[in-house]
């Protein structure tokens, strides 16, 4: 499928539910790059990242009879590969092999990388919900609204997690002497 071609994600929701797995793979290969940020933002590699897509794909064919509103497919699908991420981070233990983080060679990068690693690392002391919410909001630049329809929460809770949790983060990294922007 070429991109800018507008997709009828009802008509395609409509004949997946029906068995047709090449409408499923159409809705999928529309927003495969948004998947793979997604769940990269959580797994923070690829094979893992590919590996939860995959089982989301797996889940989707099994379970796309049960959506009721054709029109919420892609909240729906994104709501499945968190929880795929969030399975595959609780298998492995959420350890991050420092061996996987990529090193492009560039000294400006490097300090941004130290940056992220530092950021990440008092992140991942927060509690998962308030960790969930800033990665979305922040790595992933979705609005609160899509983040609300993601994780089954109010939008009023996505913003007062995400208030909540930058006020920790921002205190994990040395309060006022930190600015998060």
């Amino acid at each position: 499928m070429k991109e800018g071609v507008k997709v009828d994600i009802e008509s395609l929701v409509s004949k997946a539910k029906k068995g047709d797995k090449e409408a499923l793979l159409e809705l999928i290969m529309t927003k495969k790059n948004e998947y793979y940020r997604l769940a990269f933002v959580y797994l923070r590699n690829e094979e893992d990242s590919l590996d939860a897509i995959s089982d989301m794909i797996i889940i989707l064919y099994e379970k796309i009879y049960q959506l009721k509103n054709k029109k919420i497919f892609y909240s729906w699908s994104k709501t499945i590969l968190v929880n795929c991420c969030k399975k595959i981070l609780k298998e492995k233990g959420r350890i991050i092999p420092v061996e996987t983080i990529e090193d492009k060679g560039y000294e400006g990068e490097m300090a941004n990388k130290d940056n992220q690693m530092l950021i990440e690392d008092h992140l991942s002391k927060l509690k998962e919900i308030h960790q969930d919410v800033i990665k979305l909001r922040y790595f992933l630049d979705l609005d609160y609204k899509t983040i609300s329809s993601i994780l089954k929460i109010p939008v009023g809770t996505v913003k007062s997690r995400i208030s909540f949790g930058l006020q920790n983060l921002k205190k994990s990294l040395g309060g006022d002497d930190f600015e998060i922007r």
